[in-house]
């Protein structure tokens, strides 16, 4: 490994020697986002580190799940798996998406639908089952703290699914796909997006199953999506849109303790409607969503003389909210933006009697259940002013009031300095907190709701991008680098059986990436990262690193990425702390039968390699997917 770095880093250092050459026309120098910024800005403006997964991206693998993609791309980001297909949720469960050693299990890290958060409203944290690939038209990743924008639980960064919507006018697509492999695992998609005059939409929906590597260990799933625009004026548009998908799980247990009957019935959904404005010096947004989800599940028993549950965990929660924003340039290089956020966060969970249906009403089961409502308010400001050409300086500032833990302030300051035309310098320092969640405040014995506040951190960022010509229009060279260093207190952690803020997180690390267009029918790309935690979490990799290698020739198309995960966390109590190292190769490869058919095969960890991403859950070796992509 400390070879692999010197190597980067020299290749690094004599880079910044040489004098970058302007980009051709077919080059764009400009990577507009809106995660970050609310409306879509060029990011070489911005003093953060935003990584974007465009839909080609998202589906050339055929994954149905945008996770596995983005995990591939962005440095840093880890997402837990446990089997071929399907996360799960509860004991045993996978999906649990982690940066920079901020974990989304504990809700420090913010999963986004069009800016929209997606934490669930009981336990606080992303269910992972819900972001198919069939509504992202693209995928955003903030590094670092955005708990300016987007409040609690935006401490590690947010992970932005924006939604597709139709290109064109007067036109009509549809995309039809399907495939089957290993373990008896079966995908299937169709989508169709109209443009007709001011009107959009766009429908998809989406079946898959699997019995997976173990007994008792099936999935699946059905989703569907389905977004209506319209065009009021040239300057006004509305749209509203549903989110919906239902899965059934099994979780069979570890390999050391097999369980049977631990069933998961799971309902996920996201509803919005949004009204923007788009004029040449102001832009904004007025949106109201409301997620929401419905569980039950059968918590199982021990395969070795267990004995069946006799009730089952229901629970219903939601978040629903308002938030508006608009954004003007007053006057030259100028960008200030102002908004509004209201939630309302509710839940309940109760038990239920399998035979009768009737709530339980024993005291245990009482001490184990909520019913709660809390609301969060907040307001903030960003201002974001050229100086120069060559430098830009941004400053945020939130004040956030949550119901039961009170206020909290949440500055950001950032620079960015262009010494170079392709070149950006970015230094931060930024405030991330997150807000006790239901379970923290009001469920089992740990449950306070009296004295616990919200948890914070500090994080300070430099960072260097680069983009070059390296030897005509179809070469190119695009390449960064991101120091980072986070000081964090107030986590809540259970002491003496209560939950209290006491907890304390310092980790600092390196992240690397490239993207190297060879030709037209060749591109790499890599990304690396190394982390340093004082206090060590699950699935948190000291050091992670990935190559990819797409081609392109004819009707062939061939992608492959190497993943090396190394001092991966599968236990971390004291004297007990277990890591895995694992290198895994993912080829998918494509044909083009004719114009609107074409053939996939898919072949995932094709080394075979033995290794655990949740203690007691090996995953499975090489496993194989083939089917075929209609589109007209």
């Amino acid at each position: 490994m400390r070879r692999l770095y010197s190597v980067l880093v020299a290749s690094a250092a004599s880079i910044l020697c040489v004098s970058a050459e302007e980009y051709a026309d077919s080059l764009s120098l400009k990577e507009v986002v809106v995660t970050g910024t609310r409306n879509a800005t060029d990011v070489r403006h911005l003093p953060y580190t935003v990584n974007v997964i465009n839909r080609q991206t998202l589906t050339e693998q055929q994954q149905t799940s945008v996770l596995p993609t983005v995990m591939q791309q962005v440095p840093g980001l880890m997402v837990t798996s446990r089997s071929m297909m399907g996360y799960g949720v509860s004991t045993g469960a996978a999906g649990g998406i982690s940066l920079r050693g901020l974990a989304g299990g504990a809700g420090q890290m913010l999963v986004l639908i069009d800016g929209h958060p997606q934490y669930n409203g009981v336990f606080g944290h992303p269910i992972s089952d819900s972001y198919q690939t069939l509504m992202a038209e693209r995928v955003e990743v903030l590094r670092g703290p955005a708990s300016v924008l987007y409040g609690s639980n935006a401490m590690g960064g947010v992970l932005n699914i924006v939604t597709r919507r139709p290109v064109g006018r007067n036109s009509v697509a549809t995309h039809i796909t399907a495939g089957a492999g290993s373990y008896g695992t079966f995908q299937a998609e169709a989508s169709n997006q109209v443009r007709s005059g001011r009107f959009s939409s766009t429908v998809a929906l989406q079946y898959s199953r699997t019995d997976n590597h173990r007994s008792n260990m099936g999935f699946e799933q059905y989703g569907g999506y389905v977004k209506l625009g319209y065009d009021i004026s040239d300057h006004w548009n509305a749209a509203v849109d549903l989110d919906l998908t239902h899965w059934n799980a099994s979780n069979p247990g570890t390999v050391m303790q097999p369980k049977l009957e631990n069933d998961q019935w799971i309902t996920r959904g996201a509803a919005s409607l949004t009204i923007e404005n788009h004029y040449n010096r102001t832009s904004g947004a007025l949106s109201v969503y409301d997620n929401f989800g419905r569980h039950k599940i059968n918590d199982g028993y021990n395969a070795a003389g267990g004995t069946p549950q006799t009730d089952l965990f229901r629970s219903k929660d939601a978040v629903a909210g308002v938030s508006w924003y608009q954004s003007a340039q007053l006057f030259e290089g100028n960008r200030v933006t102002v908004g509004l956020d209201y939630q309302h966060i509710y839940g309940r969970a109760w038990y239920t009697d399998r035979k009768t249906g009737e709530t339980v009403t024993t005291k245990r089961r009482l001490m184990q259940s909520a019913h709660a409502h809390e609301n969060e308010v907040a307001g903030y400001v960003d201002f974001r002013q050229d100086i120069a050409e060559w430098l830009t300086i941004d400053a945020g500032l939130r004040y956030d009031h949550h119901s039961t833990a009170g206020g909290e302030w949440v500055p950001q300051a950032g620079i960015v300095v262009r010494p170079i035309e392709t070149g950006t310098l970015k230094a931060s320092v930024s405030k991330g907190f997150r807000n006790p969640n239901t379970r923290e405040m009001y469920m089992y014995g740990t449950a306070n709701h009296d004295s616990l506040r919200a948890e914070r951190l500090w994080n300070y960022e430099l960072s260097w991008r680069h983009s070059l010509n390296v030897g005509g229009d179809l070469q190119s060279l695009t390449y960064g680098v991101n120091l980072y260093y986070i000081k964090g207190d107030n986590m809540i952690q259970t002491v003496a059986g209560r939950n209290v803020n006491t907890g304390e997180i310092e980790n600092y690390g390196l992240e690397l990436e490239a993207e190297y267009r060879i030709s037209s029918h060749w591109a790499l790309s890599t990304n690396h990262s190394l982390l340093h935690m004082k206090n060590p979490i699950i699935a948190a990799p000291t050091y992670k690193g990935f190559l990819g290698a797409n081609f392109n020739y004819q009707k062939w198309s061939v992608i492959a990425g190497l993943q090396y995960l190394s001092g991966l966390y599968t236990e971390v109590t004291p004297n007990q702390e277990q890591k895995e190292n694992v290198c895994l190769l993912n080829i998918t490869a494509g044909y083009a039968l004719c114009k609107n058919v074409g053939l996939w095969l898919r072949s995932e960890n094709l080394l075979a390699q033995r290794y655990e991403i949740n203690l007691g859950y090996p995953m499975p070796r090489a496993t194989f997917m083939g089917g075929v992509n209609i589109n007209f």
